[in-house]
């Protein structure tokens, strides 16, 4: 438009102008109120269930395999972890009820560096198989868990939210690492993306009581290495399998007697599709106890988060011309791809790529490496001896300064 316009006519515009904002801004409010309405909705549906997993309850699960045998004691009963801990100084629980609640500790001297030694070790394995270490935020918001399938403002909720704030404090490092990569698109080069997460972890327990979480096995508050995958829908089955055979192999240099067993439909949650729980002997406690758990969520949680990835055109066949005439031509260059890109706009722009290539949901997929108090636990019934020490597994001593054996106090002096 060439010429000075009129006044009129140029106040004219201004007011159309004006409108159009006032009008877009309208509906991009109205977008993410049906954006937030379908969160809502979606999250009434849990994912799909593999054809394998067994229908029912807890006690219909699978047994996949048993690793190692119960420990005979020879001359002595074994005692529970709590009776254990306590003489050898290695946890308060009487301090941290006053000073925080119940299902709160302390954990000191040797108690302290088996904590330590424990993330160490499991760091330091899981990223021996190609996964990235991380340290992450325990604090996340609430939309956040929402889309990993939790429910933070629920009935009988897990998760401790913070007052007059959209927070929460997160019972999974499983969490953040999702939100890591909420509205990108991804290069499917760039699949599978192996995490390894060290983080703190809070949960309410809700409706938790009796002896199952006597001492250290059920608590608000603990330390846990968490594993999580980024990958492409083809690579998941074999992927949840490598989760699997990852913990079953730690847990075993352990000298844990555990099993590891294919959960049933009711115990799946929203988010999976699989589960594999796995589950130790803890002799004081005369029961199975879980110490960890691997689940294959498929496109669950990435349809909340909108993580996809641009699938890779097919080869064309040796000497087959491209439409542009070139032979073997790449669809794009590596070296101007941006990967790991934020969709601009987010949502809106998830569906397409350049060109019109199509995108795709990534699917995902999470196992714990090492919770501590479980596996706590699981030391220290299991390798008790008659006078109250606890012989160190190997693998842990090299964390540990060498310590062989957690002896009573007094024996070291």
């Amino acid at each position: 438009m060439k010429g000075k316009l009129e006044k009129e006519e140029r106040d004219k515009l201004i007011a159309a102008g004006q409108q159009l904002k006032e009008a877009l801004s309208a509906a991009e409010e109205q977008v993410a109120l049906v954006e937030q309405a379908m969160q809502v909705e979606g999250q009434r549906i849990p994912n799909s269930t593999h054809p394998s997993v067994p229908l029912g309850g807890e006690e219909n699960a699978t047994l996949l395999a048993c690793i190692g045998e119960q420990r005979v004691f020879e001359g002595f009963q074994p005692a529970d972890h709590v009776k254990l801990a306590e003489p050898l100084q290695m946890v308060d629980f009487d301090a941290a009820a006053e000073v925080t609640g119940q299902k709160f500790y302390y954990l000191r001297n040797a108690g302290a560096l088996l904590e330590l030694a424990l993330v160490s070790w499991a760091m330091a394995r899981v990223g021996a198989k190609g996964y990235t270490p991380f340290t992450t935020p325990d604090i996340v918001k609430a939309s956040v868990l929402e889309k990993c399938g939790f429910q933070p403002r629920g009935t009988n909720t897990q998760v401790y939210s913070i007052e007059d704030s959209p927070l929460c404090l997160t019972g999974t490092a499983e969490v953040p690492l999702a939100g890591l990569y909420m509205d990108k698109v991804l290069q499917e080069s760039e699949l599978p993306i192996r995490m390894a997460a060290f983080g703190h972890c809070f949960r309410t327990e809700a409706g938790a009581a009796g002896a199952a979480g006597k001492g250290l096995f059920r608590v608000h508050q603990f330390s846990k290495v968490e594993m999580f995958i980024l990958c492409t829908p083809s690579q998941s089955d074999a992927l949840h399998e490598e989760l699997r055979a990852i913990g079953q192999e730690m847990y075993t240099d352990l000298g844990l007697h555990f099993k590891v067993l294919d959960m049933p439909s009711e115990d799946l949650g929203a988010s999976a599709h699989r589960k594999f729980d796995m589950e130790a002997w803890m002799p004081g406690l005369n029961r199975y106890g879980e110490i960890s758990s691997a689940s294959n969520c498929t496109d669950y949680q990435a349809r909340r988060l909108n993580i996809r990835y641009k699938p890779q055109p097919p080869k064309a066949p040796e000497g087959a011309t491209t439409s542009q005439g070139s032979t073997d031509a790449p669809a794009q260059s590596e070296e101007g791809a941006s990967q790991g890109k934020k969709q601009k706009g987010g949502k809106k722009a998830a569906g397409g790529g350049s060109a019109g290539a199509r995108t795709e949901f990534v699917h995902t997929l999470n196992s714990t490496a090492c919770a501590v108090p479980r596996i706590i636990v699981a030391i220290l019934e299991n390798f008790q001896q008659a006078d109250g020490s606890v012989i160190v597994p190997e693998q842990l001593r090299p964390f540990l300064g060498g310590m062989e054996v957690i002896r009573p106090p007094q024996s070291l002096k």
